[in-house]
């Protein structure tokens, strides 16, 4: 057992340092053949990562990433592709700033209904795919496209002067209602900007996350169905119910990706809210493997180049080099874990074959011995 643990732990690192280096060599070589060169950049990117700011820049946006990975890692897990998280999010994240600009409570109460406005919110859109699903037989991946695009039209309709919409007084810019100042959630101080107070709640979430998949019946029906849904039925799981709840589930946690902007930053929503931010939440999933740490670690990684990227825009390095990066590193991860886990399966079957053919040896000795 002990050397079968130590072979898994090998394996479980060489995966990621396989991916490390595929994707350092491949950028290296873009970067190359863009004329740049390549060890420069790295440099550049690193000296510009780790300073101050950029930890904070860095912190706030893997805070949102994360939340995002999370969405999506629940349908995985499911064997669903919530691709719908995008608008999910901007759906609940609209909604909860319209209502959060029409009340004025105390913020211990304010900031909560906001909250669960945007995960009930979230949750009922994403719940119309997994209802399609079992119902009708609709693929999610084909509902949850038409229902971002659904969801850009409502937010298109709405967000105008006269319905929920809200014109500055400068005239150029058409929001939601400005929230007061008691649905501002708190900062962690440090210098020179200060980390949004949200990271506490998606630190909450990983740890909820990875305690219903881990620690409960639920998770492990949730599990089951993902990876054999005829097994799961034939073992008294509602195959059908676990489809809409684990939908509802992701679409309540995609509901919490717009809170951190909308609470620690802009409070309010307008055209320039962030937008795409549930399908960085796919990469981010990937990467992660679809575990809680495996996921903050993808997010900080995505942060940090998208910082360390903008900074080589300064620098004269095409600003299209991020998306190659961020690609190059996904597929990455993804073919390197799938060597790894072909490589182990082999193993594994060639141990057994060959413990088989020990025994089937030490038998034949034993009957000619008798």
């Amino acid at each position: 057992m002990k050397k079968f643990d130590k072979e898994r732990l090998l394996l479980g690192l060489a995966a990621p340092l396989l991916a490390i280096v595929a994707s350092f060599l491949i950028t290296a070589l873009v970067l190359a053949a863009t004329g740049k060169e390549p060890f420069s950049a790295f440099g550049i990117m690193f000296d510009y990562g780790i300073k101050s700011d950029s930890q904070v820049y860095i912190i706030n946006k893997a805070t949102t990433y994360y939340l995002a990975g999370l969405a999506v890692a629940i349908g995985f897990r499911m064997n669903l592709f919530n691709i719908g998280v995008d608008g999910q999010y901007r759906l609940a994240a609209f909604f909860a700033a319209a209502l959060g600009g029409a009340l004025t409570l105390p913020g211990i109460v304010q900031i909560p209904l906001i909250i669960v406005a945007a995960m009930l919110v979230g949750a009922m859109w994403a719940g119309i795919a997994g209802v399609l699903k079992v119902t009708r037989g609709v693929s999610e991946v084909v509902s949850t496209i038409m229902l971002n695009m659904i969801a850009t039209a409502i937010i298109g309709y709405l967000l105008q002067p006269g319905r929920l919409g809200h014109l500055d007084q400068a005239g150029t810019k058409v929001s939601t209602t400005p929230l007061p100042e008691s649905s501002r959630f708190f900062d962690i101080p440090t210098t020179p900007d200060p980390i949004w107070g949200f990271l506490v709640i998606a630190v909450i979430a990983g740890v909820a996350y990875w305690f219903t998949l881990s620690r409960t019946r639920f998770g492990f029906d949730l599990r089951t169905v993902g990876q054999s849904d005829t097994a799961a039925a034939a073992s008294g799981v509602n195959v059908k119910k676990m489809v809409v709840t684990s939908m509802l589930i992701s679409g309540a946690m995609a509901g919490l990706i717009g809170m951190p902007t909308l609470l620690n930053d802009s409070y309010e929503y307008s055209g320039d809210f962030p937008v795409g931010i549930g399908f960085t939440g796919i990469a981010i999933a990937l990467l992660g493997r679809n575990h809680p740490i495996g996921i903050a670690l993808g997010a900080i990684l995505w942060g940090f180049l998208e910082r360390g990227t903008g900074k080589l825009e300064f620098e004269g390095y095409d600003k299209e080099i991020v998306g190659v990066m961020q690609g190059v590193i996904v597929l990455s991860v993804v073919i390197a874990y799938e060597v790894v886990r072909r490589y182990g399966l082999k193993r594994q079957q060639r141990q057994v074959g060959e413990k088989l053919a020990a025994q089937a040896r030490s038998n034949d000795k034993t009957e000619v011995s008798a």
